[in-house]
């Protein structure tokens, strides 16, 4: 199959043209703005990479020539960014994604799969897990956007019959995804946590959050591209919902080193509690298979490691957790288990 992905060079695109790499009957075009971006790990025989600026001079007629199936996985902004400058947010995303539509149907486009967002585009949610027929009220730009895209997929369906998925993901983590960047609290948290680095938590760690890990995620996207259903809409994640104080002992439990947090104001723009019911897609394309946490924290440290990211770091920071046992054990306090 011919296939497209825009935002091809970020944490779910590498992900996603590696795992469309692997079958050699796919051709993938992976389009991104800056050749810079592409990881080293996706130069695959079968992968073009392009780098074209995303904005409303993009020739999107001519880049969609001759393909077959397109990914949308472009976004100018994030959802802790959203809000600061509502109407460029609003009409750079909203003017872009029309513009790929338009070139989708003059292109005569098989199908579109649009990344959306699970986390943003339902607001305050008041009944959990959230189905996909839950209210949408988004308390940011980001997921208002995100929204009003999956409203122009209806409509380009409707008026032209293009045929389209829209995945509301939630909150994916693992491999390629940057451990020092904006997105990403699970991979974040490793990284600093592992690096003896305190981790900053806005409000009180209360906040509700569904985690999936990318392999996982992968998984489910190319089922829903590849399958044909009445249902156009799909939930995306773990089906469950994890605090960030209990992400926090998860990942010190695992990675093995004290964690140090500091709390800091809440931030207007974060949903108290959000966690996704995955019931649509199991009944059209079966179980998910989904790693829990744990194994998903290992294989992510286990990256790590092995891109050289965190050489050293670990060792340094069980050293460090097996000083302040022996220092209980003195006083009594603990049963001292370092060596």
């Amino acid at each position: 199959m011919n296939i497209i992905i825009l935002g091809a060079a970020g944490f779910i695109g590498t992900n996603l043209t590696a795992r469309l790499a692997a079958d050699p009957g796919n051709r993938i075009v992976a389009v991104d703005e800056e050749p810079g971006y592409f990881h080293g790990d996706v130069d695959f025989p079968n992968v073009e990479k392009k780098a074209v600026k995303f904005d409303r001079h993009t020739d999107f007629q001519s880049l969609l020539a001759g393909q077959e199936q397109v990914y949308h996985l472009v976004s100018t902004n994030n959802p802790a960014s959203s809000n600061r400058d509502v109407e460029h947010e609003i009409t750079d995303n909203i003017e872009i994604s029309v513009r790929i539509l338009e070139a989708c149907v003059s292109n005569r486009i098989r199908k579109i799969i649009f990344l959306s967002s699970g986390g943003t585009v339902y607001g305050k949610g008041t009944a959990f897990p959230i189905r996909e027929d839950a209210a949408a009220n988004p308390i940011t730009t980001y997921g208002i956007q995100k929204l009003t895209v999956e409203k122009l997929l209806y409509l380009y369906h409707y008026v032209h019959g293009l045929d389209y998925a829209v995945i509301r993901l939630s909150n994916p983590y693992g491999p390629y995804q940057r451990p020092d960047g904006r997105l990403g609290v699970v991979t974040t948290f490793i990284y600093k946590a592992l690096r003896g680095e305190t981790l900053m938590v806005y409000g009180d760690g209360s906040i509700i959050r569904d985690y999936i890990y990318i392999a996982d995620a992968v998984t489910g996207i190319i089922r829903i591209a590849q399958g044909s259903r009445e249902d156009k809409v799909f939930n995306l994640g773990s089906g469950k919902g994890v605090s960030i104080r209990e992400l926090i002992s998860v990942i010190e439990t695992v990675a093995g080193v004290p964690v140090a947090v500091a709390y800091l104001e809440k931030r207007s723009v974060d949903v108290p509690v959000s966690y996704l019911d995955i019931s649509r897609y199991e009944r059209n394309f079966g179980p998910l298979s989904l790693r829990p946490l744990e194994e998903g924290i290992r294989l992510t440290i286990d990256y790590f490691e092995k891109e050289g990211y965190i050489k050293h770091i670990k060792q340094d920071a069980s050293a460090d957790l097996c000083q302040k046992e022996n220092r209980k054990h003195a006083k009594g306090i603990s049963r001292n288990s370092c060596i």
